[in-house]
């Protein structure tokens, strides 16, 4: 379980995929004064060096983000302005979740995150001592997400984002949606995930919708044709409660997305509701 490291891929098309849709349901949050809540199940490191050896070693952002020409996305303005504040000229630098989080959350907002790496973790920690507003956890994070529901402010949003490593936690990413959304039905939820067996996916999907909870929409990005060879093949994320900009919004940025990172003629995107309100 321990053995993931997200620093190998930093930047990837699956996080451009993944942050796209965060910044969106951020910034729909910080349309009213209220306070929000972030929860952050597996947080990482927080942030990246991508000319780290680490980072080197794989290059997968030079097939993510590197390759996206932001002149030609200027809706997604608010999502490159979070890289910018961290590289001053050259990309060198790429922010996980939580500094996104950081980025966007107001005086009055506050942040959990979960992180069981130990050099992970170290590193997380580091980044927000001194952050008043986040809180940075040492501890499994599906058992911290349900002690955390509902949050005080009754608005918020949970992003759940495991590495899969363990076949088992297909299944025990949905088990934690659904005990989530009992104790937190107004939230917002963005679970996302890797298509590497498509059975795997489908299976999970299937028992997303069947399970009783509305509202649902899936965004999928493949850069390639889905295959019986071990490696990601495309990346998804459902959101549970989504804003409500955020299907117009992926419905624009996606086929664009796939233009720009297709690494084969055979790529495709999917931008659907998978359960209505």
């Amino acid at each position: 379980m321990l053995s993931y490291r997200h620093s190998f891929h930093a930047g990837n098309f699956a996080d451009v995929l993944k942050h796209v849709v965060l910044v969106e349901i951020l910034q729909h949050l910080l349309k009213k004064d209220k306070p929000f809540t972030y929860i952050d199940t597996h947080a990482g490191a927080g942030l990246y060096a991508l000319d780290s050896a680490v980072a080197n070693k794989v290059q997968e952002y030079k097939t993510g983000i590197a390759l996206i020409d932001e002149q030609q996305f200027p809706e997604l303005a608010s999502y490159f302005s979070v890289i910018h504040d961290l590289n001053a000229k050259q990309l060198t630098r790429y922010p996980g979740s939580p500094v996104i989080a950081e980025h966007f959350l107001r005086s009055q907002d506050h942040a959990w995150l979960h992180e069981l790496h130990p050099a992970d973790f170290k590193t997380l920690h580091k980044h927000f001592a001194n952050d008043a507003r986040f809180v940075v956890k040492q501890r499994d994070g599906y058992t911290g997400l349900l002690s955390l529901l509902p949050p005080p402010s009754r608005r918020g949003v949970v992003l759940i984002d495991p590495s899969y490593e363990i076949k088992n936690e297909y299944n025990q990413v949905i088990d934690a949606v659904i005990k989530s959304h009992k104790k937190f039905a107004t939230g917002t939820y963005a679970i996302w995930y890797p298509v590497v067996q498509r059975a795997r996916i489908r299976q999970m999907e299937r028992r997303l919708a069947a399970s009783g909870i509305k509202n649902i929409q899936k965004f999928e990005l493949a850069v390639q044709a889905d295959a019986d060879e071990y490696g990601m093949t495309a990346t998804g994320i459902w959101v549970i409660n989504p804003p409500w900009s955020l299907f117009d919004k992926m419905q624009l940025v996606l086929p664009k997305l796939k233009s720009c990172l297709a690494q084969e003629q055979a790529a495709f995107y999917q931008c659907e509701v998978l359960v209505a309100e």
